[in-house]
């Protein structure tokens, strides 16, 4: 599989990253743990190189899988995250999520730096490393300065316990600041954010500006959760507790115009490929100008096989423009039931 340098740091990833965070079993109902430690060793050997967790992924059952799957071996790249606490209540709430058994969880912010020193030796016990080749703050704390968690990490790479340092979801405003906090360890490593062919808002300022000033960038969701593999059908019901069906992107109207474009423009190309529409769309958005690598969410060796195909896709300009076009002038349709505010983000969505 291709590989590409993450912004300045020296660290290089392959352009398809594990994404670890189903296999923490939150949100995804049964939770199957050898299936995912074969899946997490198939991606090691067949080429994927780095894979993408976090604390909050299952409360620590992620990093723990991961940490299983990586013993005895140092040739794969880890990256994980602070400032998501579920196992303490400081801080503003963030969001509420059922754990594998049910229970529901609180999760808040928190980046001071005690906190984040805190998140770090957890995880590097529970991933069993000495270092972590990556450490992101997952989302900003509102209440704490971003500059003052990425300095808690800064002192964490002087300690020999992070190598490199990234943020996650942040405006061009605070990956500006950030940055600038982190110029005497060699500055911003990389922003993780969400980006697809339905989400492109990044493409007018933080693409450039990472660019330009050397930062890698990580997209999340590339799939938008399996809409844009094709996965998701206009009739599909959704079970009680399944955030997609309140969001504008899985309203059965706008899921049917999505399949068509996938079925009347992406189909005919990744057919010439012998691809499946999930490689073929994964393909397009590694080969965005600023994005260095995708996270490939896997739960099965059957997924992973199927992303790891996607790591050696390329398409041609002209294949990369047809689809680019065809969901470029794409508007995300509203329920009629929803307000105003919610037409209106769902047109931002769609961006």
């Amino acid at each position: 599989m291709r590989q590409r340098a993450l912004g300045s740091s020296g660290l290089e990833v392959p352009v398809v990253v594990l994404g670890a965070y189903p296999l923490g079993g939150t949100n995804w109902g049964s939770r199957d743990d050898d299936e995912a430690l074969r899946a997490l060793r198939v991606a090691f050997d067949g080429g994927m190189t780095a894979v993408d967790t976090a604390p909050v992924y299952g409360f620590g059952h992620s990093e723990e899988l991961v940490g299983r799957a990586l013993a005895g071996r140092e040739d794969v790249r880890v990256l994980s995250k602070v400032g998501l606490r579920w196992d303490a209540d400081h801080g503003r709430l963030a969001y509420r999520a059922l754990d594998a058994n049910g229970q529901l969880r609180s999760v808040h912010h928190d980046g001071r730096p005690k906190s984040v020193q805190q998140e770090v030796e957890q995880s590097l016990r529970r991933l069993q490393r000495e270092r972590l080749d990556l450490v992101q703050l997952h989302a900003p704390d509102p209440d704490v300065p971003v500059g003052e968690t990425v300095g808690a990490l800064a002192a964490l790479v002087d300690a020999g316990k992070v190598r490199a340092i990234g943020t996650s979801n942040l405006s061009l405003e605070q990956m500006t600041q950030a940055h600038g906090s982190l110029r005497d360890v060699g500055g911003l490593t990389s922003e993780q954010l969400h980006f697809s062919l339905l989400t492109r808002g990044a493409e007018e300022d933080r693409l450039p500006w990472a660019a330009a000033n050397e930062v890698g960038v990580l997209a999340y969701s590339p799939l938008d959760q399996g809409l844009l593999a094709g996965a998701v059908p206009a009739d599909r019901k959704f079970p009680k507790g399944d955030k997609r069906a309140g969001r504008a992107t899985f309203q059965p109207e706008n899921r049917g115009r999505i399949n068509a474009i996938l079925s009347d423009v992406v189909r005919p190309i990744a057919d010439g490929h012998g691809a499946t529409l999930a490689q073929t769309v994964l393909a397009w958005t590694i080969d965005v100008p600023g994005i260095t690598a995708v996270l490939a969410g896997a739960r099965t060796e059957r997924h992973v096989q199927e992303n790891l195909r996607a790591g050696t896709l390329e398409l041609s300009e002209e294949e990369r423009a047809t689809i680019g076009r065809a969901f470029a002038g794409f508007e995300l349709q509203a329920p009629k039931t929803q307000g105003l505010m919610a037409r209106v983000f769902g047109k931002l969505r769609g961006r």
